[in-house]
């Protein structure tokens, strides 16, 4: 795991465009172009609470994880949502546990005190990621997004960056994303192996 450069840029567009495609992962419908991703791209590279990390296999970008910002009005600033997507056909590997871990204690240090993620339900796989770096089920918004011609549900989740201790009998600073994953699931909004993956922020 490796924070991300701009010329990582095609590579976690075209993996993104997977998903835009073919999954309801995110609720983008039209592909993206790599030129409109630069500003994104640029506010993920400089360092502070938002984040962009790539996981590479023989120097081949196979997958990234980000934190974004929540929602654009000044007072959300120490709130970031998380997301992971992984290439086809890398699930089941430990890469988007990884790369959720790697992203999580990169901003552990800045000024952030929440931690959200949306995820596209049903998609238990997810869920138990989530529940695995202490997020908690917020609630559900239903048939929120329309894609491939049917409504879909959209379940909240948020975890403060440092658990306290009673969260979980984990020490205030403490980084239970540390922990070594389980075998199974993949990333953040990451997709059951009869389905898709992951979603980057704002669906």
């Amino acid at each position: 795991m490796r924070p991300g450069t701009v010329a990582d840029l095609d590579t976690v567009v075209a993996i993104y465009n997977h998903y835009v495609r073919h999954s309801s992962a995110t609720f983008e419908v039209e592909p993206v172009r790599v030129e409109d991703r630069v500003p994104w791209a640029r506010e993920h590279l400089a360092g502070g609470r938002y984040r962009l990390f790539v996981a590479e296999e023989r120097s081949e970008v196979i997958g990234w994880a980000t934190t974004s910002p929540f929602r654009p009005r000044a007072a959300y600033a120490t709130t970031v949502e998380s997301s992971v997507y992984l290439a086809p056909g890398r699930l089941g590997r430990g890469i988007g546990s990884a790369l959720y871990r790697a992203v999580l204690e990169a901003v552990a240090g800045e000024d952030v005190e929440r931690v959200v993620a949306g995820v596209t339900t049903p998609n238990p796989a997810s869920v138990r990621l989530h529940r695995r770096f202490g997020f908690r089920r917020v609630g559900t918004f239903h048939r929120v997004g329309r894609k491939f011609g049917r409504y879909w549900d959209v379940t909240w989740f948020e975890r403060a960056i440092r658990l306290p201790a009673e969260d979980g009998a984990v020490e205030p600073g403490a980084r239970p994303w540390a922990r070594p994953p389980r075998s199974g699931s993949e990333g953040p909004n990451s997709v059951s192996r009869r389905a898709l993956l992951p979603v980057p922020r704002g669906r």
